[in-house]
């Protein structure tokens, strides 16, 4: 059994390997997928999810990672297709991060994008 919040591996098109994990946080109450190029353990981008009206992370009666608006969308980030969908939005939006460092970017916007197509743009299995 894999430990919770290890990291988890993703090869894309071009053969780089990315690791990626997701965690749930408190007191503000927040989900985090954190992405990064295996090889560069210093270079990292964590997209951060954080409870608002209409948004919400994680609990009942939702999956253990899955983030939704309540104008439609939810996607679970234990999903590789969904984190690499993420991956692909944040690389074409120029946020991950190329020299070391931590770059925190709020999630929201990419999971607009994501979802703007409504509820059947959801990737499969999400």
């Amino acid at each position: 059994m894999r430990r919770d919040g290890a990291p988890r591996g993703l090869t894309v098109d071009d053969g780089t390997v990315w690791l990626w994990n997701v965690r749930h946080r408190h007191p503000d109450c927040r989900t985090v997928l954190a992405l990064r190029r295996a090889g560069r353990p210093h270079a990292l981008l964590r997209l951060v999810f954080r409870e608002a009206p209409g948004r919400a992370v994680a609990g009942f009666p939702m999956g253990r990672h899955e983030v939704l608006a309540a104008g439609g969308g939810r996607l679970n980030l234990d999903e590789p297709g969904v984190v690499r969908r993420f991956l692909d939005a944040a690389l074409a939006r120029g946020l991950v991060p190329v020299a070391d460092g931590t770059r925190e970017e709020d999630g929201w916007p990419l999971f607009d994008a994501l979802t703007a197509d409504g509820p059947g743009s959801r990737a499969p299995g999400s």
